[in-house]
């Protein structure tokens, strides 16, 4: 295990350092520039651009500023936002807070609910419960997660006035301690129940569908032909062999974790990294949208190890050595 964890760590670090390549060069070569928006619409004089494009070495090739780039974050600096002139790491600590309260719950939850409700489903197959939740599934599957979470907006926030509208504290009441966090809780229910709900299909029906192909196994035929109890053989043996299709499929949310939230962020104004990354999307800014493309990678690249040796964990019979 020992040898092929070194062995994918390698593989992560090179992954990482060909998905810097690639963004970089994208990045870069798309139309448009920071430069145009620093120095105004309202004909901006040459000598500013020139000038501002020296300063950011936007003047020289993409190879060199690439080197320079990477010379730079081994030293642990991800640079300064062209925009905002504020260290890029401060900004993106700033809002990853946010966006893994939001992600993380979010994700946990539909874990825990798809998977159950899954394997409920599936040991009454054909049932009415059956039916109802794999309807439920497909509705919630093909329904935008903006417009659930308009809709609930438009229910709870505006017209039964249960929960705020938007934001993640109320800025009116300034509250600290306890107060906070309950007021943190209070804006989180609404963007927290929309990703919840567009997530757990995911789970319900790959839990379904596992458990039901393990369970119309020959050897599980054989236990039952034995004489072993029913909730024996699902414990002992379904649960464990169904587990692992729901394993890979949490390892790989989990690992877009930060990006999978940002829609959701903007319709409730969720100040996480996904407004930070669109915002810097459409103002070109370069250095922050490397860090924050640079914290995806690394974050892909870690959840794929830590879902391998889950794999393993959970499944004995798995050796890579």
């Amino acid at each position: 295990m020992a040898r092929y964890l070194r062995k994918r760590v390698l593989t992560g670090i090179l992954v990482i350092l060909v998905s810097l390549i690639i963004n970089f060069s994208l990045i870069h070569l798309a139309p448009g520039n920071p430069i145009n928006l620093l120095a105004g619409k309202d004909n901006p004089s040459q000598e500013m651009i020139d000038t501002l494009t020296k300063k950011y070495g936007l003047d020289k090739p993409i190879y060199v500023q690439f080197i320079h780039y990477i010379k730079t974050l081994l030293k642990g600096d991800l640079g300064y936002s062209i925009m905002s002139n504020e260290p890029v790491g401060k900004l993106i600590l700033e809002k990853v807070g946010p966006t893994l309260l939001l992600a993380l719950t979010s994700i946990i939850l539909a874990l825990v609910i798809g998977t159950a409700l899954g394997i409920l489903a599936a040991r009454k197959r054909g049932s009415k419960f059956d039916i109802v939740m794999n309807g439920l599934s497909y509705l919630f599957d093909s329904t935008p997660n903006f417009w659930l979470g308009l809709m609930l907006i438009l229910i709870f926030a505006s017209k039964l006035k249960v929960f705020p509208t938007a934001g993640m504290v109320d800025l009116r009441t300034q509250s600290e301690g306890i107060a906070k966090v309950i007021d943190i809780l209070w804006h989180l229910v609404l963007p927290l129940t929309t990703v919840t709900l567009i997530q757990i299909p995911y789970y319900f029906r790959i839990a379904r569908s596992s458990v039901i192909q393990t369970m119309s196994e020959d050897f599980i035929t054989t236990f039952r032909a034995a004489g072993m109890k029913e909730n024996r053989i699902f414990n002992k043996y379904v649960f464990k062999n169904a587990i692992l299709p729901t394993v890979t499929v949490f390892g790989i949310n989990l690992a877009y974790v930060i990006s999978g939230v940002a829609i959701i962020e903007i319709v409730f104004a969720w100040p996480g990294m996904g407004r930070l990354m669109m915002t810097a999307i459409s103002k070109r800014d370069y250095p922050l949208l490397m860090g924050i493309y640079l914290l995806l990678s690394v974050s892909i690249a870690v959840c794929m190890i830590v879902v391998d040796v889950v794999y393993a964990i959970i499944d004995p019979r798995i050796r890579y050595d």
